[in-house]
């Protein structure tokens, strides 16, 4: 297996370089194609499928699928799909080492940068928050002189990150409304998704709807509002893009099944901003009990099992049940739970998926709202 693997090794890369190149020099010859790069430890697939719907209204897009982040999933999306038909391309950036992000620029050329946010993910391979801080920041430093860079300012360490930029750029969030560009006002958020003010600094503005749920999507229209007031979109334009975004597959899906049970679809990769998010919104339900089904959070690194544990204390504070998957890996979540005083009755421990589905049947009765929220990476053991 040794000597396979060093006679396939050159080979395989050989040919990944090949494919890289090749998407390459194809996105540098198309002229008219703008590309816009986002990165970000959370919320960069839903800020690129919101992206997308805005420019829509205006342009004709094409964005990288689901979660096709890496050199070589790009490349393959460059190769068989963009033609000179389309005049923008979003490209999501993912990463898991110091240069990923600069690798990926350097194949897509990105006229406009934007950053979601900064925080605890992927700590088991970058080892700390500079790392992340630096990795991200590849991506504005690989614009052009006259490239635009987004920052979430909320975050504060994209404040930093911002604050000691001197490419254009444009600034985004909620709070310190004077420092920013683009801001929001005014926020109404409920079970059936989101209203706002949206506004930017020289004082126009236009009240926005969206089937979203939860705070921190506002952050991620912001994003799309910012990229497209950098491509040139009136706030009308951006208001009918918005109120067009359909909620994104396992990221705080309400799926309505007809029971009379409603459930809440929050599976793909959860992360203390995520989870915090997603208790919200359960507790914007007013009827019936509330249930949640997880087996903690993972890939944080040192951080984990503080993390974990805060989670338990917020988790206390809004469920009226709690079905934990894997008796070991949610013992931080039991110990969050317990030093909150929670009733340990209420408490269900499991092994997989399936035994919680069981566990979750005997007890679910109709109104009731049941989150699932995170999903376990397939090479995950306890």
């Amino acid at each position: 297996m040794i000597l396979a693997n060093a006679i396939v090794n050159p080979i395989e890369k050989r040919i990944n370089t090949y494919y890289y190149t090749m998407a390459q020099e194809k996105i540098k010859s198309m002229d008219d194609l703008d590309t816009v790069g986002i990165t970000g430890s959370f919320g960069k697939t839903s800020t690129k499928f919101i992206v997308d719907t805005i420019l829509k209204e205006k342009y004709r897009v094409l964005k990288t699928p689901e979660s096709y982040n890496t050199p070589m999933g790009i490349s393959k999306v460059i190769n068989s799909k963009l033609t000179n038909d389309y005049e923008i391309f979003i490209a999501e950036m993912g990463a898991r080492y110091i240069g990923d992000i600069k690798e990926i620029a350097k194949l897509v050329h990105p006229k406009i940068g934007v950053i979601t946010s900064i925080g605890p993910a992927h700590l088991e391979t970058f080892k700390n928050i500079e790392n992340i801080m630096k990795t991200k920041y590849e991506l504005i430093e690989e614009l052009p002189s006259d490239g635009i860079a987004i920052f979430n300012y909320d975050n504060k360490y994209l404040r930093k990150l911002a604050d000691k930029t001197f490419k254009e750029k444009i600034l985004y969030g909620l709070e310190n409304q004077e420092k920013l560009d683009i801001y929001a006002t005014d926020i109404e958020v409920s079970e059936l998704g989101s209203s706002f003010i949206l506004k930017d600094k020289s004082g126009e503005e236009i009240k926005c709807t969206t089937k979203l749920l939860g705070k921190h999507n506002i952050y991620n229209i912001l994003a799309g509002a910012s990229v497209a007031k950098a491509l040139g979109l009136t706030f009308e334009e951006i208001r009918r893009g918005i109120a067009k975004i359909e909620p994104i597959p396992h990221r705080l899906n309400i799926i309505n099944p007809g029971t009379g049970v409603i459930v809440i679809d929050d599976t793909f990769n959860s992360n203390p901003v995520g989870v915090k998010a997603a208790l919200e919104v359960l507790n914007q339900f007013k009827e019936g009990r509330k249930i949640i089904i997880t087996p903690g959070m993972v890939e944080l690194g040192d951080k984990e099992e503080e993390s974990n544990r805060e989670f338990g204390v917020r988790i206390s504070t809004v469920c009226d049940y709690v079905i934990l998957v894997g008796k070991n890996r949610t013992k931080p979540i039991y110990k969050g739970l317990k030093e909150s005083g929670y009733n340990e009755n209420n408490i269900i421990v499991v092994q997989n998926l399936d035994e919680a589905t069981k566990e979750f049947q005997k007890i679910v009765r109709p109104k009731d709202v049941v989150l699932f929220e995170n999903d376990l990476p397939d090479n995950y053991e306890e």
